[in-house]
């Protein structure tokens, strides 16, 4: 039976890690710090639960069902299932998160040097998908050169940041502001929920279980087991990085006082702490947070596609790297307003299909129980993306004042309240006389 050795589990779950680390991943936790003040670790430990807790839970779910959605979804019927499947591949690859690692790249880390106008943007996006390219056309040398080349000189760089930010202070800490005076919890545990780290972990779930088969692992104890590994080292390493970045926004408020975004954070902290020098750095550190994950999405919407529609994979790669390089080039404003309705309306059922794929074997029909929840969270998803749209104002008054719609997370009362509803009536219905 074959087995990894130490040093690829380790290789594993750095790649697992890098994969995750995107840029927005870098970017949220120092605008919270600054903005929640005083109250920085109360609003930590939510943001932690959703931008930690719910993707090692993803990738758990999906160690145990081969990497796939299609599996993991099953109970919605096979429809349902495909639709749902076919919208987070395509949401969370080439329509638009693996299109903003490029425009993200490029605005925060090379915009200083070359300019905002669309050619240099068009230049560096031909070259960035270049290089995605090049390293997704062969997915089974994924481990070498992401787990044991790329992913190490990312955590280099973030170790780097993470010990600057705890060794020079930037400032003094400032009283809280907006939400964070009085709700710290909730409010970063939906800063962590909008990172949408779940539905890239839907998606990465089968880039991690084809890179334990690549290494000649067949049997499924062992490969469920390795990739809940990998899992739990990403989350020691994304715990360990939010909090140094929590530490860094949180003395920023003399470098950057009221700034807009975490973007304007990290450059003035990076000049402040490294000085001329910081810009490279941060360059070179987006630079590699954006790389990886846009080639994780890559190989991981090219296998889902290959499979589905019979296509070669390496064709497949060449398709998806062109529509994410022409939609990169839209501008990362346009990007941002088109994706997030839609994120906003598909990630509260996601959400339900994994949360309920761990109680199947309570139930006597697990299609009528995750049918109707994953349909109610769907529903009030399409309320919150129309919300986030700007037309909340043609909804009627009701839906404006829900429980957690502030929080943008309507739908999880109403999904719950169905959930037990349809417990009781599956455990009624099939009780032995």
């Amino acid at each position: 039976m074959q087995q990894l050795r130490t040093g690829d589990i380790i290789a594993l779950g750095f790649m697992t890690f890098a994969l995750f680390i995107g840029a927005g991943n870098i970017i949220f936790p120092p605008i919270v710090a600054q903005q929640a003040g005083d109250h920085v670790w109360l609003a930590a430990i939510g943001f932690l639960i959703t931008a930690v807790g719910l993707p090692v839970i993803t990738i758990m779910a999906l160690s145990r069902m081969q990497g796939s959605i299609e599996i993991i979804s099953s109970p919605l019927g096979r429809i349902a299932s495909l639709i749902l499947t076919v919208v987070c591949y395509l949401s969370v690859g080439p329509l638009f998160a693996t299109p903003r690692t490029a425009t993200v790249s490029y605005e925060i880390g090379f915009s200083s040097y070359f300019g905002t106008s669309s050619s240099s943007l068009l230049i560096y996006s031909a070259i960035y998908f270049a290089f995605v390219t090049v390293v997704s056309l062969y997915p089974n040398k994924l481990l070498d050169t992401v787990g044991h080349v790329l992913a190490p000189l990312k955590i280099i760089a973030l170790a780097i940041l993470g010990i600057a930010a705890v060794m020079i202070p930037a400032g003094y800490v400032p009283a809280p502001i907006n939400h964070y005076v009085n709700s710290p919890v909730s409010e970063g545990f939906v800063n962590g929920y909008l990172t949408m780290d779940t539905l890239g972990a839907l998606v990465f779930g089968i880039v991690i279980i084809q890179a334990i088969y690549s290494r000649g692992v067949t049997d499924n104890k062992l490969v469920t087991k390795y990739a809940i590994i990998a899992s739990l080292i990403s989350g020691v390493g994304l715990t360990l990085v939010y909090l140094s970045l929590f530490k860094l926004g949180l003395g920023s408020h003399e470098v950057a006082p009221n700034a807009a975004n975490g973007a304007v954070i990290l450059h003035a902290y990076v000049q402040h702490a490294f000085g001329n020098m910081g810009s490279l750095f941060l360059t070179g550190l987006i630079f590699l947070a954006c790389m990886v994950t846009a080639i994780g999405l890559t190989c991981a919407c090219a296998e889902y596609f290959a499979q589905l529609t019979k296509l070669p994979y390496k064709l497949l790669v060449f398709i998806l790297v062109g529509f994410s390089f022409i939609i990169s080039n839209l501008g990362l404003t346009k990007l941002i307003a088109v994706s997030v309705p839609v994120l906003s309306a598909i990630y509260p059922p996601a959400i339900v299909v994994i949360m309920l794929s761990f109680f199947w074997k309570f139930w006597h029909k697990p299609s009528f129980i995750v049918g109707s929840v994953t349909s109610i969270a769907l529903i009030f998803g399409i309320i919150d993306g129309l919300k986030v749209a700007g037309f909340g104002d043609y909804l009627p008054n009701f839906l404006q004042h829900l429980p957690l719609n502030e929080q943008n997370l309507a739908w999880l009362i109403p999904s719950l309240v169905v959930l037990v509803v349809t417990t009781l009536i599956d455990k009624v219905k099939h009780k032995s006389i």
